[in-house]
């Protein structure tokens, strides 16, 4: 599985990245998480507000800053 936190490295992105982690560890899930701050590559994946996550190329969420409850749900679907 790739998990992207796609923005800036902004403090919220930043939080998001480490927030994804956490779970990914507490649940054992196998996971390859990048953060990927290149705005052209932000854009070209039709990225208008950061943070964006990406799971194995879907987009699951955008503009704002995930719940751990929110991350979880995210490895059940």
């Amino acid at each position: 599985m790739k998990i992207e936190v796609l923005g800036s490295g902004c403090s919220k992105c930043r939080k998001t990245e480490k927030m994804i982690s956490d779970v990914v560890r507490k649940l054992g899930v196998e996971a390859e998480i990048v953060h990927v701050t290149d705005l052209n590559q932000i854009v070209d994946r039709g990225v208008m507000m950061t943070p964006a996550v990406f799971i194995d190329g879907r987009k699951v969420m955008e503009g704002k800053m995930p719940t751990m409850a929110q991350i979880q749900k995210w490895f059940e679907e």
